[in-house]
């Protein structure tokens, strides 16, 4: 037997525990190659430059003082591929901060035991998660509420994901009882309990549903497809599946210090940028991700 310490503690080990972390190491280093070849694929094609001659596998061990920026020169100079990043940085904000709104006094409304026809309201918002709507409906009201070409039109009609507010709903029923009932015996409101008593311990879990939020509306192009015909106001995946599809890549060719950019740079490099901002946010909610998921599934 071999003894491990954990923490502080001491763990014999047998042949087959020890069996078993080395068959999960192995599997955890086989996903890490998994994931890690495709995204450093894409990362050393987004530097290709136009004389690089040899096959991608050749590519992908390019040294790195070979390696050009005149795609990311490309789409950085280009004005349609700065708007459609701003206009998805200004849906990413706004979408989130008017899901959160929206989500967190219904989900506290939700665990208040004592609410009338709870029950009711519980089964009403989980009916729309088991049954769509459909979308020829979905578009008649968003037609109708005047948001076609708007940029709220992406992020309204799905500003109430009813998963997020389950797994919200079941992180306020965690919190003990006795704080909420101590600030309603001292006269405190229901939304003077939520602003001041439960949103201060609600920070890992509206991170975590935050984040949920800011991925799907940053990679949302089914609705901006829908709703949005004005190119002012097409988002970053629009552009994206544009470029992706070759559409219209002359506009995105520039000549400059490394000469021209090749298509399949650009296309690489726009991949790329439209994950750098998730990449970018992703560390600082890390910490709250998992705590944040697991407190509010306890009761969901």
């Amino acid at each position: 037997m071999i003894t491990k310490r954990i923490k502080g503690t001491s763990v014999r080990l047998t042949t087959v525990d020890r069996l078993f972390y080395f068959l999960l190491d192995c599997f955890l280093i086989l996903t890490l190659i998994i994931v890690a070849i495709p995204i450093w694929s894409t990362i050393t094609l987004s530097f290709r430059s136009n004389t690089f001659i040899g096959s991608n596998i050749e590519g992908m061990f390019l040294p790195p003082w070979k390696w050009s920026a005149a795609a990311y020169r490309a789409l950085l100079g280009n004005n349609g591929f700065l708007t459609a990043f701003f206009n998805s940085l200004k849906i990413f904000v706004m979408g989130v901060a008017c899901a959160l709104i929206f989500t967190v006094p219904l989900a506290y409304a939700l665990s208040i035991k004592t609410l009338p026809g709870r029950k009711f309201f519980n089964v009403f918002i989980l009916i729309p998660y088991l049954f769509n709507v459909g979308l020829i409906p979905t578009y008649l009201v968003v037609n109708r509420l005047g948001l076609s070409n708007h940029l709220a039109a992406i992020f309204l009609p799905v500003a109430i994901s009813t998963y997020n507010c389950l797994i919200m709903r079941g992180f306020f029923e965690g919190v003990p009882d006795e704080l909420k009932e101590s600030a309603r015996i001292d006269g405190a409101s229901e939304i003077t309990v939520l602003v001041r008593i439960m949103l201060p311990l609600s920070k890992p879990i509206i991170m975590t549903i935050g984040l949920y939020y800011g991925v799907q509306f940053w990679n949302d192009f089914f609705h901006a497809m829908l709703y949005i015909n004005n190119n002012a106001l097409l988002p970053l995946p629009i552009l994206l599946r544009n470029i992706l599809m070759a559409t219209g890549m002359n506009e995105f060719v520039e000549v400059n210090a490394f000469g021209e950019a090749p298509i399949q740079a650009i296309k690489a490099a726009s991949v790329f940028m439209a994950a750098i901002p998730m990449i970018i946010a992703y560390p600082f909610i890390q910490k709250y991700f998992t705590k944040g998921t697991l407190l509010g599934s306890v009761k969901g």
